[in-house]
């Protein structure tokens, strides 16, 4: 009977431990795997204002609003990015061009200069014109622009497909 009694908990405890480990592997193999379920190349859509609130040559900012999750905390809908939208003279081309606000030398946010006639990046003084080109050497490239779409309105709404770009690199390359 002793004998049954000992193959019973040496049963008993084998099982519970192999219970208890399954039960923290699933976390950390979902942990390991939560980067290869994400999409890559992550492209926020978002419509931003109408055509009509733009002034030909006169940069206006816009944030991005959108909803972010990590491997476990999925946070409410907040300013994830800052775009500039310049609208252009009729017959150039793009009605609007948009450009990430993200300095592409390394990462601080452009704003516009004292006189409002450039960009610049407070962080190392890294100039732009408005048409995103570098006005100085501090970026390795000019500014990012984005992707824009105009819906078919009397007065179009802009929509702008907002992603993030690698710093620090002479090429534009997608942040995945």
């Amino acid at each position: 009977m002793n004998s049954s009694r000992r193959d019973f908990h040496r049963i008993g405890s084998f099982l519970l431990g192999g219970a208890v480990s399954v039960g923290l592997a699933i976390p950390g193999v979902a942990f390991l795997l939560d980067p290869i379920r994400r999409k890559s190349g992550k492209v926020i859509t978002q419509e931003l204002t109408r055509l009509s609130a733009l002034t030909v040559g006169e940069p206006k900012s816009f944030a991005i609003i959108a909803e972010r999750r990590d491997a476990w905390v999925q946070y409410p809908k907040e300013p994830v990015g800052l775009v500039w939208l310049v609208r252009q003279p009729e017959g150039s081309g793009a009605a609007v061009v948009a450009y990430t606000a993200e300095c592409p030398h390394i990462g601080c946010q452009i704003g516009l200069t004292d006189d409002a006639k450039a960009f610049v990046c407070p962080c190392h003084r890294a100039e732009f014109d408005f048409q995103g080109k570098k006005k100085n050497a501090v970026s390795p490239r000019a500014m990012d622009t984005l992707d824009v779409e105009l819906t078919k309105d009397d007065d179009p709404t802009v929509i702008v497909h907002f992603q993030r770009y690698r710093t620090q690199s002479p090429e534009k390359v997608p942040l995945v």
